[in-house]
């Protein structure tokens, strides 16, 4: 008998509702559209503002253990290049993240981001291009950017007023770059 399909999202406040209500996340529409198409899934969130590659890294063989899930969604890296670390370590440490949801049977979804052009051209195109080259490298499903429609938008109702985290308005946009791939995933 198969494992209940259970999807593990660990991410950053991208994925924690940092400033919005919650249950207006996009994680929290993930969960809505699998109910209402009667898709016998759970997810847990397991993101946490402000966390790294490397926080995911070390937290993630314990939520792995405890939640046993059949799904991992990996949204980290954003935290890693504002704070200018070094974007080997970033992979390195993606990768490895990668690797150990897949040796537990788990499918695997890299969220891509990409980050504000002020941190040079050559930082911002290799942070960008990393996920794509990570997810074909390791055979991991890939959303390339999480706020396509949404960081190249004129709308600025789309964003709080740190002009880093998403409004409310703007997770339905989120949840469509990200729902399409995991619901090919999810299809048996």
């Amino acid at each position: 008998m198969a494992a209940p399909t259970k999807v593990l999202v660990v991410g950053d406040s991208l994925s924690a509702e940092y400033g919005i209500t919650r249950g207006s996340g996009w994680v929290a529409l993930l969960e809505q559209r699998l109910q209402r198409e009667r898709v016998g899934a759970t997810v847990v969130n397991a993101s946490i503002s402000g966390d790294t590659t490397s926080g995911g890294r070390t937290r993630l063989p314990a939520l792995l253990a405890q939640h046993k899930p059949t799904h991992v969604v990996i949204e980290l890296g954003s935290n890693d290049a504002l704070r200018g670390l070094p974007l080997a370590m970033t992979r390195e440490n993606l990768a490895v993240m990668v690797r150990a949801a897949r040796d537990v049977g788990a499918q695997v979804l890299l969220v891509g981001m990409r980050m504000p052009p002020n941190y040079g051209r050559a930082y911002t195109e290799e942070f960008a291009s990393l996920f794509g080259a990570l997810a074909k490298a390791e055979g991991a499903a890939l959303v390339p950017f999480m706020l396509a429609g949404v960081a190249d938008s004129a709308d600025a109702g789309l964003f709080q007023d740190d002009r880093l985290h998403p409004t409310a308005k703007a997770q339905p946009i989120i949840f469509d770059n990200v729902w399409p791939v995991l619901r090919t995933q999810l299809r048996p």
